[in-house]
């Protein structure tokens, strides 16, 4: 089979495509043929050796697939032979097959196809995680909720997931398309920032007082100018830095308003940590999964697909990754999903 191999820390753009052996499953694991994966901006750092946590090498990058099993290990009891799932991997989706633990993938909807699929692991996952559970923003009913990079995958995910919860959802994004797609995912109120000054258009918005929760997978200014137009008591998250900065966050802010900020590494609850605790969150992580799932069949959430290019197209996808050119998610399909999407 093809894929792509790290043999050393290198810059994305200096992979190729290699012949690899066909992998086997462990005991617990399934073999996946896979017709889709996820790329993401966490992975051109991965292969750089730069994200918190390094694979062994040599190794094949790509964290989020799906696909349709091809072989189910000695002692996994979930899934047979031909079942369509998603899976995250703790590595080895940017290649034709991978072999998945059992406890980290999960059965697809008929009706939700392998190229959008990939959107509910990560994106989809850690919206719902961030927004729902009580111990990160918990966003309620009349909740004034601002989400940054709304046009993003994450971003639209919150978006529509802070609609389900009954949330007034403040979308900020780049250009007028970025807004609309943020629109028509259930945001109430739309934002240029190249345009506006988003922190005195959000206090306007809410006739001073500010908003209840930040979703912001942005960080750098963003995350700052954030801090300055919340609530009394509110709530925020950084999700990423996909603006390059880390911020540094003034504590005499959070004490004056009593605000509160939350991280979440959705990596932990997958097994993706010094102790590996995904058996312990299994149920929890399910349960949220599943909950997506109903969603999606209830027609209340729709990923959006960027872009979808062939496997051997993987640095034109990861180019589109960095300058920031896709709305949604952008993937790499491969098999039947590719010619169903007429990629060639």
């Amino acid at each position: 089979m093809q894929g792509v191999l790290v043999r050393e820390w290198t810059p994305f753009d200096r992979l190729t495509l290699t012949e690899l052996p066909t992998p086997r499953p462990g005991p617990r694991e399934v073999r996946i043929r896979i017709q889709a994966a996820g790329m993401s901006f966490a992975t051109s750092l991965v292969v750089q050796g730069k994200y918190q946590r390094k694979p062994p090498l040599p190794f094949v990058p790509g964290t989020e697939v799906a696909g349709v099993i091809a072989e189910v290990g000695s002692e996994a009891t979930r899934f047979k032979t031909g079942d369509r799932v998603c899976a995250v991997l703790d590595w080895g989706g940017l290649a034709e097959e991978v072999c998945a633990k059992e406890v980290n993938v999960f059965a697809l909807p008929d009706s939700l196809d392998f190229a959008r699929a990939i959107a509910f692991t990560n994106s989809y996952a850690t919206s719902a995680a961030a927004l729902t559970w009580p111990h990160l923003l918990n966003v309620q009913p009349g909740d004034w909720l601002l989400v940054h990079g709304a046009a993003g995958g994450v971003g639209i995910a919150a978006v529509e997931i802070g609609r389900i919860l009954g949330a007034t959802v403040i979308a900020t994004a780049g250009s007028s398309e970025k807004l609309d797609i943020a629109r028509a995912h259930g945001a109430t109120h739309v934002i240029n920032y190249r345009e506006q000054d988003f922190r005195e258009a959000v206090l306007a918005l809410t006739h001073g007082r500010g908003v209840d929760a930040v979703y912001d997978p942005v960080g750098g200014d963003v995350f700052l100018q954030s801090l300055r137009c919340m609530a009394p008591e509110a709530r925020i998250m950084p999700v990423g830095f996909a603006g390059g900065d880390i911020p540094q966050i003034p504590a005499n802010l959070l004490l004056v308003k009593n605000l509160t900020v939350c991280g979440l590494n959705m990596g932990l609850y997958y097994g993706w940590s010094p102790v590996d605790l995904r058996y312990e969150y299994e149920a929890r992580v399910r349960a949220i999964m599943e909950q997506l799932f109903r969603w999606f069949e209830a027609g209340k959430i729709d990923p959006v697909l960027g872009a979808a290019y062939r496997l051997e197209d993987f640095q034109q996808a990861m180019s589109d990754v960095l300058a920031r050119r896709a709305v949604g998610r952008i993937a790499i399909v491969m098999d039947g999903e590719a010619r169903r999407l007429g990629v060639g």
